[in-house]
């Protein structure tokens, strides 16, 4: 249903896009991690040129834009999440020559191009951290968060990484303790400093005048720390959010001052000033909420002063039932005010859903279904690579590990290495088509028979229900733009309008495996067909099949 592009092939499309300022509004954001999407100088990881060869595949998809994960200069202790040049592509993944001429492929397809823009923090082998390191006094020795340690030579604070242990490591040149809220070798900006403000923002111009369409903002609310360094209070066990894994010690602290800062309001605001000198630009951040998604997406997203949309891990978690999902989204809906969300169900830190949601469900039922729910959600979905192809998470023993989140949590957190797994190309291929040497990762061997290429040729495969649904979707803008309402349902299902335009249409899912009878008094239906799913209506009455759903016109 495609055809694979030559790497440099002219399409015959028009390499300027028309410009419209509210593309990203329900838009379908495709996620590469480019690590694992295709490689093509046989070095076993994925690069630039091969997300250039796969543009093809990516326009059938049928999605509106690309987000690629960092690709940026990095000695890569966490996969390029630790920059050591934002203005230029690792050799591994290419040159900037090989970006500019993925950008131009994907804009001759009328695909957008974000990448991710990480700002919280760089590298140690930054050039901005080795000076700073260097001595108390050089021109950046205040770029980064340094402290004393306390009389007894232990940390400032109480603060904690992520990746485990105290946000605090200490430097013999100096005499004194970085943070970081992630490694040890990403310590964090100091986002107080006007001068680093003024340089990331020159970072992020770089890649606008290149002709990016926007950006994926790592971690957007842990710019900013407490100036004064003050200790984070502890949270009991009843108050740890549902999105926090109990075996790290960091969800014990309720996180007031190492992250969410005030402060970081007004860097937005200027952030958003420089996308707006770019017209059609936008941006979507990744808040680590710990409770708090409503209100920050709300402040973080208000219309036209900070980043355009915002998503949290509501979604991203093992919880899944229709009463949860509907709280997240109805919580969401009345709190955001005139913000906007972006949705996701997989990405590439989380479990793939089709093993947390889905791992005992038929995935041909299952995949197609949970990719047309986060497709009719108000706000923006995001599609991680493999996503489409109904890919569930792979196992990756011990000993091959890459991830140093999950080696330091093993065995009860595996990292997150099993859902960056080789996007499989082919099914006969040594390495499943994505390179001709041993990959970074392996290839899960069950995924080889739901390899894209071999999908491609079924009708009824889970990528094909995937793209016929996006393609029927593009012709009802009520499920990009429109208002949302629920209504009440039985058992597992969600029933919920969107409204726009004076067009309504009614999405009803049955996310259990057991028919269900709806009913919805007082609405004139007409079912709209969607593509893949085979709900009926009988007057009053929905019937959806388990694992299944419909849509329809409400007719006044």
């Amino acid at each position: 249903m495609f055809e694979e592009a030559e790497i440099g092939q002219e399409a015959d499309m028009p390499t300027n896009i028309v410009r419209d300022p509210d593309w990203w509004r329900g838009a379908v954001i495709y996620q590469i991690y480019p690590r694992s999407f295709n490689d093509t100088n046989g070095d076993g990881i994925g690069d630039l040129n091969g997300v250039t060869e796969r543009m093809d595949y990516i326009a059938s998809l049928g999605v509106d834009a690309i987000w690629l994960s960092p690709f940026f200069t990095s000695p890569m202790d966490d996969f390029g999440y630790d920059v050591s040049d934002y203005e230029d592509v690792d050799p591994m993944f290419g040159t900037l020559a090989d970006f500019d001429r993925m950008t131009k492929a994907a804009h001759q397809r009328g695909l957008k191009v974000m990448i991710d823009l990480v700002i919280s923090h760089t590298s140690d082998q930054h050039p901005w951290f080795k000076e700073s390191r260097s001595s108390k006094v050089n021109a950046k020795a205040d770029w980064f968060v340094w402290a004393d340690a306390k009389p007894d030579g232990t940390p400032p604070n109480n603060w904690l990484s992520i990746f485990g242990g105290p946000a605090w490591e200490w430097d013999s040149r100096r005499c004194q303790y970085y943070m970081h809220n992630f490694l040890a070798s990403q310590p964090d900006l100091n986002f107080h400093n006007m001068d680093v403000q003024n340089a990331v923002l020159s970072a992020a111009q770089f890649w606008l005048d290149r002709g990016v369409d926007g950006f994926r903002l790592d971690t957007v609310n842990f710019y900013f720390h407490d100036a004064e360094l003050r200790d984070n209070p502890p949270l009991s066990a009843g108050e740890m959010p549902s999105t926090v894994d109990p075996t790290n010690p960091y969800g014990y602290q309720d996180h007031l001052y190492d992250k969410t800062r005030p402060e970081n309001l007004v860097f937005l605001e200027k952030l958003r000033a420089l996308l707006d000198r770019y017209p059609g630009t936008t941006s979507v951040g990744e808040i680590g909420a710990d409770g708090q998604a409503v209100e920050l997406t709300s402040s973080y997203t208000e219309v036209g002063k900070r980043i355009h949309m915002a998503y949290s891990f509501d979604l991203l978690t093992p919880q899944h039932s229709a009463a949860y999902i509907r709280r997240i989204i109805e919580e969401m809906n009345a709190g955001i005010g005139s913000g906007w969300a972006s949705w996701a169900l997989s990405n590439h830190d989380t479990k793939r859903v089709a093993s947390r949601w889905g791992e005992d469900l038929d995935p041909a039922k299952f995949a197609p279904l949970e990719t047309a729910l986060c497709a009719s959600l108000r706000g923006t979905p995001c599609l991680y690579q493999g996503e489409e192809l109904g890919l569930k998470q792979a196992d990756v023993p011990f000993e091959k590990l890459q991830d140093p989140y999950g080696i330091r949590f093993w065995p009860e957190y595996r990292g997150r290495d099993g859902c960056r797994t080789p996007m499989p190309w082919t099914k006969d291929n040594a390495h499943a088509g994505f390179s001709d040497a041993e990959p970074w990762l392996p290839v899960a061997p069950e995924h080889r028979e739901q390899a894209a290429f071999e999908q491609d040729k079924n009708e009824n495969s889970i990528l094909n229900r995937n793209r016929a649904f996006y393609a029927w979707r593009q012709n009802h803008p009520s499920l990009k733009k429109g208002d949302m309402t629920f209504l009440d349902s039985p058992g597992e299902t969600l029933v919920f309008t969107r409204s726009f335009k004076g067009e309504t249409v009614l999405c009803a899912f049955n996310l259990g495996t057991a028919e269900e009878t709806i009913t919805i008094p007082g609405m004139d239906l007409e079912s709209l067909n969607a593509p893949g799913f085979t709900g009926s209506i009988d007057g009053s009455s929905i019937s959806l099949n388990g694992l299944d759903a419909i849509f329809a016109r409400v007719n006044s």
